[in-house]
């Protein structure tokens, strides 16, 4: 740390909490309090009896002035955040982003990295809209309204549905069928629209701290928007604020659903029409609506992979012609295929599936493929700048990628699956029925892949469950070294020894992460492979085989059909859970709080970034306050608390970050985000922000899972007790708990070292007071008082 002395004026510590949020009452020990700037999702609170503190210093000499920042309603919010796990698998592509490894150089190589998951992300927009399609168009317009066996027993889909004789009303028809149908999936389109477009309005639309030139380091903007290496990205003035790029974003995936839609709804009328006795100006028709529905495509790929975000400076503008003729388009195209559908075509009936569901086997492939070359483009940028540190050697974000489009196809695969089972009965192909509604024949070779897939990780975690018994009995020494009354034979010893085990198990993730992705890739491609060369699920597909490959087959298609099954009640039932339940949704936040720290980078449609808005909230904060009073700052982060704190005092003038203090505990800023996410938090990001701030101070234990060291000299404090003390004492006449991931602050050395930080800091740093108040910054506080609690 910096040697600086203490002078002058009051101090401030901003608590901010982690996941899974906290009360300001919890925050602060108190249960009145204020609300003293900010609204209800977001706020800064005070005790009541601090409101005014800086008018009496008087009365806050030795202590800092308490103030709690509660950003949990930003994830957990109201009922309508349970739509959000709708969108888990655009969250996870996000990720993939910015896991990008560390690289110097190699310029192309970055904007081609986020081109590729850009590219991800817009495949699995086309995919749940094609499985929106199969579900609406072909599994319930095509193939059950046109066969009278299974919509005898629907009467809502009575006026769809022809006579015996092939007659019956104008909705009858083949292609009227699926224009009514269509208005479905272009319904779910509008809907991820409108959730983005609102989340976009209250997260990408804040403002970041203005006035601040671009540091020298920030390197200028290129063409695609990716910023070269440079060793504070989450310094960069426009970090925080995406609301150009995912503007642009969002028109484009909102275009690529709708002209999904209009594909999936112009094949079959013509196909028929390209059969002989079709009429030749519809064949003609057909041709246009397909071509122009092919180029707008390309322009949505165009867009997605043009421009890039745009950080070294605060980008205002907004393609406003793009982003109204880009969506109009293709919303004017799919009005063109709603109009060929209909047209009128005597004789046309259904049977089959609809044509077109090779597009499933398409989509899988461009994935596999998109994802490989993504992680020969990460290794190429590992190269550049090795970091031992980094999870799978650079290849985190492909291994993520993966997963993305795994999630996607199990939740879009098990909805088309169970409509599919609805409509036809509990009969599962190749298993001794004759199935009237039959899905796609790639989602059940999916389906049999979980299996096999559930079997892998039942291994991994038998070796994980191995490795926490060798790692216990370390432990278990360690215990007795550090408790002198410690005996090897104690329960306590044991259960010591055991917690710290499975703290350490968070350092294997990437190992089960390897192996899972792996697997899946490689499950994938037999899937896909099977699919095509037989074109019959595995259960028919394996008939005549040998007995052991038969059963085998039947085996894992009838278990992976349940699966799916029960996947799909689970999510329904925790969704709807979530909508009626607070707790519920704060369970669901604390998975937010972890995968929505980072900007939508990747897919718009993604849950929105809730950094957008706490980091601006506290870099506001921090600067207004310090410029307007003088005083000391110390930021005071516990676990996810501690990556808000660490972004906000990036987002700083150097003078004012001078003036603040970091206090990290339960910090997962090395531990988690050094080795997953290594281009913005790696060894060399995190030192250069130690080297800025006028000191920092590390707190951890080895009984916490999340938190940890952050590797760096003179930051780490000694890993705290815990339990403070091992056998009943006069101090403690009751056994101490093991603490773990919580409460820090009840250790003695979170006091200590917090006055050592407020002790060193410089008394002013910024502007003085009376320079701070000529140039408009008026109030400590930012706004009328308003009673929380």
């Amino acid at each position: 740390m910096h040697d600086r002395t203490a002078g002058g004026g009051p101090a401030l510590e901003l608590l901010v909490h982690g996941v899974g949020g906290a009360t300001p009452e919890e925050m602060l020990g108190d249960p009145r309090t204020t609300r003293v700037t900010g609204d209800a999702t977001a706020a800064m609170h005070r005790r009541t009896d601090d409101v005014d503190a800086e008018s009496r210093p008087e009365d806050y000499r030795g202590r800092p002035i308490p103030e709690a920042y509660c950003w949990s309603n930003l994830t957990s919010g109201n009922g309508s955040r349970a739509l959000w796990l709708l969108l888990l698998p655009f969250m996870v592509v996000n990720l993939a982003h910015w896991m990008r490894p560390a690289a110097r150089g190699h310029d192309r190589a970055i904007r081609l990295h986020g081109v590729l998951v850009r590219l991800v992300g817009l495949s699995l927009t086309v995919l749940f809209t094609a499985a929106a399609c199969e579900v609406a168009l072909d599994l319930t317009a095509w193939q059950c309204a046109g066969t009278p066996a299974c919509a005898g027993n629907r009467s809502w889909l009575g006026f769809l549905t022809p006579d015996a004789a092939g007659g019956g009303g104008w909705w009858t028809a083949p292609g009227r069928r699926l224009a009514l149908a269509a208005l479905v999936p272009a319904a779910l389109t509008g809907l991820l629209w409108y959730l983005s477009h609102r989340t976009w309005n209250a997260y990408e639309s804040q403002q970041p701290l203005p006035g601040r030139p671009a540091r020298a380091h920030l390197a200028a903007d290129v063409p695609s928007g990716e910023v070269p290496y440079t060793v504070a990205a989450l310094g960069r003035p426009g970090f925080w604020y995406g609301r150009r790029f995912v503007a642009r974003l969002r028109a484009a995936h909102t275009a690529a659903g709708l002209l999904t839609v209009a594909a999936a709804l112009s094949t079959a009328p013509a196909r028929h029409d390209r059969a002989p006795g079709g009429a030749a100006a519809a064949d003609l028709a057909g041709w246009m609506l397909q071509a122009a529905v092919g180029c707008a495509a390309l322009w949505c790929v165009w867009v997605v992979c043009r421009r890039g975000r745009t950080e070294s400076h605060i980008d205002h503008t907004l393609d406003r012609v793009l982003l109204r003729a880009l969506p109009a388009n293709a919303l004017t195209l799919l009005a063109c295929a709603l109009l060929y559908a209909a047209w009128p075509r005597p004789g046309w009936v259904s049977g089959g599936r609809l044509p077109g569901d090779a597009a499933f086997a398409v989509l899988t492939l461009a994935q596999g493929l998109l994802v490989l070359a993504l992680a020969a483009v990460a290794l190429l940028l590992h190269r550049t700048a090795p970091d031992h540190r980094a999870a799978l050697r650079g290849l985190a974000g492909p291994a993520v990628a993966t997963l993305a489009c795994a999630l996607g196809g199990v939740m879009t695969g098990g909805v088309a699956q169970r409509v599919a089972d609805w409509l036809d009965g509990p009969s599962t192909p190749g298993m001794g029925a004759d199935p009237v509604i039959q899905p796609p024949v790639l989602l059940s070779w999916q389906a049999s892949a979980l299996p096999p897939l559930l079997l892998v990780l039942l291994l991994g975690a038998g070796w994980l469950a191995r490795r926490t018994r060798e790692l216990r009995r370390e432990e278990t020494a360690r215990v007795l070294a550090e408790y002198p009354e410690a005996r090897a034979e104690d329960v306590r010893a044991r259960r010591i020894a055991g917690t710290r085990a499975r703290a350490a198990l968070t350092d294997r993730a990437p190992r089960i992460l390897a192996l899972t992705s792996a697997v899946t890739l490689l499950l994938g491609g037999i899937a896909l492979a099977g699919s095509r060369l037989t074109a019959e699920v595995p259960g028919e597909a394996a008939r005549g085989a040998p007995p052991v490959v038969e059963g085998a087959a039947q085996t894992v298609q009838a278990l992976g059909s349940w699966l799916v099954g029960v996947g799909f009640l689970l999510f329904v039932t925790w969704g709807r859970r979530a909508y009626r339940d607070a707790s519920a949704r704060r369970t669901i936040g604390i998975l937010w709080d972890v995968g929505t720290f980072w900007p939508r980078a990747a897919h718009p449609f993604a849950p929105p970034c809730y950094a957008e808005r706490a980091v601006p909230d506290l870099a506001w904060r921090i600067d207004t306050w310090t410029r307007a009073t003088g005083g000391r700052l110390v930021l005071s982060g516990h676990s996810q608390g501690s990556v808000l704190a660490a972004a906000a005092a990036w987002q700083l003038d150097a003078e004012v970050r001078k003036g603040v203090a970091l206090l990290t505990y339960a910090s997962p800023l090395e531990r988690l985000y050094g080795r997953w996410f290594p281009a913005h938090f790696g060894p060399h990001v995190l030192r250069t922000l130690h080297d800025e701030v006028d000191c920092w101070r590390n707190l951890h234990r080895r009984t916490d899972p999340i938190g940890g060291p952050v590797q760096l000299p003179g930051v780490d404090a000694a890993p705290l007790r815990d339990p403070a003390a091992y056998a009943r004492t006069a101090r403690d006449p009751l056994p101490a708990p093991i603490l773990g991931h919580s409460l820090y602050q009840a250790d003695p050395a979170f006091a200590a070292e917090r006055a050592a930080l407020l002790a060193r800091l410089a008394a002013a740093p910024g502007l003085p007071r009376q320079a701070a108040e000529a140039a408009g910054v008026t109030a400590a506080r930012g706004g009328p008082p308003d009673t929380a609690a």
